[in-house]
């Protein structure tokens, strides 16, 4: 099943090239995670494959005994590598996208959504790591690992979406790893900006506005077990900061709060109006029952 026409050094070439400037590294599990420059990095155990931004890999932390061919068991599509622990057998599974995921303030949160959507699915049908950050992974080129090149082939999130029933909830423990943080730190940035713009209105530069969203962006991820590197926390504020300064203006914001203020009202009307329907029970001077009056009421036959 090992593609053996993948040679080493056109794979070594790929990789070494799309690897970070500056990957995070390690020597062993549980240790400490280093950062050092490519040259150094690529001779590491464990070392970060996926850049700042850009999500070039899903990678799958699967810890069962003897597990190279899970994906094989949960009829998934080849992975482009797996990373095999010859001790126990514990693997990690790496699947190439054919258009790396951006995270950066030039992100879609949509796109996000559905890849950690399709990440999750894979996870679970093939029973790893649902949790893993994807952060540092074993290092394909290390002697250390027993390495299968499966296949060259990148796969599109549409199609790797064809081989799972994709959640239509992700479980909200979700929220604060991998693909999940980024969701949660943009989601609650932006709700908090929304809402703090009117303390920095009157400002004639963005500036110090700039400067509060970065930091409620870095309280944010201050939250998460394994926070996101500094340059996605970066492209997070940057962006929720630009798209609020430039559509908010204390017009805009009043004409907001009137409508929700209409609507609020009313919705309080058609509450009383219902309140005092139930409390004199007209259905029961017409001798019906009471889903039968709505349901009359519902199609016109009822004023």
């Amino acid at each position: 099943m090992q593609y053996n026409n993948l040679k080493d050094s056109e794979f070594w070439t790929f990789f070494y090239q799309n690897l970070p400037y500056n990957p995070y590294c390690m020597d062993e599990k549980p240790g400490y995670m280093l950062i050092r420059t490519k040259s150094i990095a690529i001779k590491k155990p464990y070392i970060q494959v996926n850049p700042p931004l850009t999500t070039i890999y899903f990678v799958f932390d699967d810890d069962k005994d003897d597990s190279a061919l899970s994906w094989f068991d949960a009829g998934l599509p080849k992975p482009f590598w797996t990373t095999q622990n010859p001790l126990n057998g514990h693997c990690h599974h790496c699947y190439k996208l054919e258009i790396p995921l951006c995270t950066s303030e030039f992100a879609s949160i949509k796109a996000i959504k559905y890849a950690q959507a399709v990440y999750y699915a894979y996870a679970l049908k093939m029973g790893s790591d649902v949790g893993y950050s994807q952060l540092i992974t074993k290092n394909p080129l290390h002697p250390q690992w027993r390495t299968t090149y499966w296949t060259k082939e990148a796969y599109t999130l549409d199609y790797l979406a064809e081989f799972v029933d994709l959640p239509k909830k992700l479980p909200k423990k979700l929220e604060v790893v991998g693909l999940g943080r980024n969701v949660t730190m943009f989601e609650k940035g932006r709700y908090w900006a929304y809402k703090a713009i009117r303390d920095y209105m009157h400002h004639n530069s963005s500036y110090e506005w700039e400067k509060a969203v970065k930091a409620q962006i870095e309280a944010i991820n201050s939250e998460f077990e394994e926070p996101l590197p500094y340059s996605e926390v970066k492209a997070t504020a940057k962006s929720i900061a630009k798209w609020v300064w430039q559509r908010f203006s204390y017009g805009n914001f009043s004409q907001i709060q009137a409508k929700r203020g209409a609507k609020g009202g009313a919705k309080s009307k058609r509450g009383a109006k219902a309140d005092s329907e139930r409390s004199m029970k007209p259905w029961e001077k017409l001798g019906i029952s009471q889903a039968t009056y709505y349901r009359r009421k519902k199609k016109g036959l009822i004023k």
